[in-house]
């Protein structure tokens, strides 16, 4: 693709800058294929420099002001900028050059296919690890648990990677006729193995029993290989029972108690799709209100839901670590299409649970396992953020929520967990805009079709690199093999006022405080260690 066919104007001179935190500022005005680049006219240096990745802006606004244009960029990130542009054709044309290289389709186009750092290099692994790699690592796992290619080339399920881990009596052509049987072909597969009990976390996706009540004894077989022996299994099904109950009209269901004897199937409701992305629209707006009436923000956070929703993820992870680390019993969790919800609850838990996973290692490979290579959709739910004037089709923001939930979860747990709120508020950034592929595309299939994997860099890497684990680690991290159980009740959650409010003066200042106390523990670290 050329990009400059759609660049009419590149340069603007005399422009204005007004945005948060800063006086406004004149200067020169420069839009590439993937960048808009303000230079200040006063600054000689990169600090004089805004530059903003095009993918990021989620909205613009075109005002006229005589023979002048104005256009307000509201960002992905909540970010918000005015431009005062010289000549009406001259801020048409910009704003025409945003609104398409801002929504680029190709996965190619993007800038992640062009960002070379000046320390990049390509090597066989991309990511961090994978799921041949996880196995051979959990050895406990090879007595009863095998490693099944049967998804070798994304004939079986689109969403999975090539490799999942099963249980090893289960064959593949018993694979592929459970997959038939569950939504998108997501078939039951294990998630986490609990060393402390040996109980493991499986997701899939819906039975689909239907009107007509279908049976799949493949789909009971391998079911029932997961919890051999012992008493009784859990299934959290996080749809309420009416909703699993109508699902079944149009192909869909839920595990019968008839067929699935050995398993206690427990319905916990959470929202996705578009009425989380009305949640998180609402919010914004809330956070934008200059009203300065404290009873109407209340309101208007009420009505939002969003801590609704932080709420009833949190409580739902909660009652899965029950099921597994105080009851002791296996636990199949999935929603309608197992892509969404069913992700963001195994998570937290794991969190919750796992102390190997609230490292700073540990917790990018956890959201490497369970978003990324279990096929989270990040190019459809993060197409557009909370600014968008574009028709909701498969937007959600199911990613910033699990971020939120992790949020108070280090707010409460300050020394349990291994990484800063910096590294959350870049991953949130990075979600919806990114210098690198992590993120792109919808599925593993998808990432190996657009070789995203061969030629871009991987994000998760990047953070571990010396500079950046400096500035993303918890110097106050205090290792705990204790589970970490975050009250729910109304009181303890917050705002995620580092992301919703970040480019308030507030927030900038408490910025500045927990970077001060940051710089001090590791001067007395540094002090301790030369005695």
């Amino acid at each position: 693709m050329e990009f400059s066919e759609h660049i009419k104007t590149a340069n603007v001179e005399d422009v204005v800058l007004q945005q948060p935190l800063h006086p406004p500022s004149r200067g020169t005005l420069c839009i590439t294929g993937h960048h808009l680049l303000f230079s200040h006219r006063e600054e000689q240096d990169s600090s004089g420099q805004v530059l903003l990745l095009l993918r990021n802006i989620d909205a613009i606004e075109k005002r006229a002001s005589g023979s002048s244009g104005t256009i307000i960029i509201k960002c992905k990130d909540l970010f918000v900028l005015q431009l005062d542009i010289p000549g009406m054709e001259q801020c048409l044309n910009i704003a025409q050059s945003i609104e398409t290289l801002s929504c680029l389709d190709c996965v190619a186009d993007m800038y992640p296919f062009f960002y070379r750092p000046c320390d990049a290099i390509f090597c066989d692994q991309w990511g961090l690890s994978n799921p041949e790699k996880h196995y051979t690592e959990m050895e406990e796992l090879h007595e009863r648990w095998r490693l099944s290619t049967v998804n070798r080339d994304y004939s079986v399920c689109v969403s999975y990677p090539t490799a999942v881990i099963v249980p090893k009596e289960i064959s593949d052509d018993t694979l592929k006729k459970v997959a038939k049987f569950r939504q998108g072909g997501r078939f039951p597969v294990l998630c986490y193995y609990h060393r402390k009990n040996g109980m493991v976390i499986m997701r899939s996706g819906q039975p689909l029993t239907g009107a007509n009540r279908k049976r799949c004894k493949e789909d009971e077989r391998l079911l029932q290989a997961v919890i051999e022996d012992s008493d009784k299994g859990y299934i959290i099904d996080m749809r309420s029972a009416q909703q699993a109950q109508q699902a079944r009209m149009t192909g869909g269901g839920f595990e019968s108690k008839s067929c699935y004897n050995s398993w206690r199937r427990l319905h916990r409701h959470m929202e996705r799709g578009k009425t989380l992305q009305e949640s998180l629209i609402k919010l914004v707006e809330a956070c934008a209100d200059k009203s300065h009436n404290m009873g109407r923000w209340l309101s208007k956070l009420e009505n939002s839901k969003w801590l609704s929703h932080v709420q009833t993820a949190l409580s739902t992870a909660g009652l899965l670590v029950e099921c597994l680390e105080r009851d002791g019993h296996s636990v199949l969790i999935h929603d309608s299409d197992g892509i969404d919800s069913t992700l963001l609850v195994s998570t937290l838990a794991q969190l919750i649970m796992d102390p190997s996973c609230r490292t700073l290692e540990g917790f990018l490979g956890l959201l490497e396992r369970e978003f990324v290579q279990a096929g989270h959709p990040f190019q459809q739910r993060c197409a557009h953020s909370a600014f968008s004037h574009a028709r909701l089709q498969q937007e959600s923001p199911v990613f910033l929520l699990m971020l939120d939930c992790v949020w108070q979860i280090w707010r409460q747990f300050p020394l349990a967990l291994g990484f800063s709120e910096a590294l959350l508020l870049r991953l949130a950034t990075e979600a919806y805009a990114s210098n690198y592929g992590t993120f792109l595309s919808n599925s593993d299939m998808e990432r190996h079709a657009a070789q995203v994997k061969d030629k871009t860099q991987c994000l998760f890497r990047a953070l571990l690199k010396p500079r950046e684990r400096e500035q993303y680690t918890n110097q106050l991290y205090e290792h705990t093999e204790l589970a970490i159980w975050p009250s729910v009740h109304p009181q303890s959650l917050q705002l995620w006022r580092g992301f919703f409010l970040r480019w308030t003066q507030q927030t900038r200042h408490l910025e500045e405080v927990q970077q001060e106390i940051r710089n001090m523990v590791i001067e007395s670290g540094k002090t301790a260690l030369s005695f």
